[in-house]
């Protein structure tokens, strides 16, 4: 089995029987609409945070996804509508921005469009990367039917084995 074949095997779905995640909701409000204006393609971006106050701002990334696809399709096999590539620049920016105010990335974030919302195998191979920058954040995932939000999870690596665990997301009143 390729390396490919095996990432699409593996996935991590949310587990209702855990708590949910409580995200304020403008946070929310702006994913889902970042979510909404990049269809057909996925959005992707950054949040964030501190330790206590994790979900302070939203920052938006470029996919360059589908450029990737155009230019080298046996690199890249799946355009934007399918995956993301995060423009490197816009989360370079947004990392040096947050750690000058005393913040942090605490979560990446990315859509899903016309699939449910879970961690994908070529997600975690993104995120279990030794390349990928931000080893601590969490990754949310919202899934879009039909120009309209289906669900979203949030999914953090457990304490213990470092595995991901997907929880339901809820809003918060601010």
């Amino acid at each position: 089995m390729s390396d490919a074949e095996n990432n699409e095997q593996r996935r991590i779905d949310v587990d209702e029987t855990l708590p949910s995640v409580e995200i304020p909701r403008r946070i929310l409000n702006d994913l889902y609409s970042h979510a909404i204006q990049s269809l057909p393609e996925e959005c992707c971006g950054l949040i964030v945070g501190t330790d206590d106050d994790r979900y302070q701002s939203l920052v938006r990334c470029r996919n360059e996804m589908t450029m990737r696809h155009r230019q080298d399709p046996v690199e890249y096999p799946r355009d934007g509508s399918e995956a993301f590539y995060m423009n490197s620049l816009d989360y370079m920016i947004a990392h040096e921005e947050a750690e000058a105010r005393g913040a942090r990335v605490t979560a990446v974030y990315h859509s899903h469009v016309g699939v449910g919302a879970y961690l994908s195998g070529m997600d975690l191979a993104y995120a279990e990367s030794e390349n990928f920058p931000f080893p601590d954040a969490d990754h949310i995932v919202v899934a879009i039917f039909d120009r309209k939000v289906d669900s979203v999870g949030s999914f953090r690596k457990d304490g213990e084995g470092q595995s991901f665990l997907g929880r339901t997301v809820i809003s918060s009143g601010t």
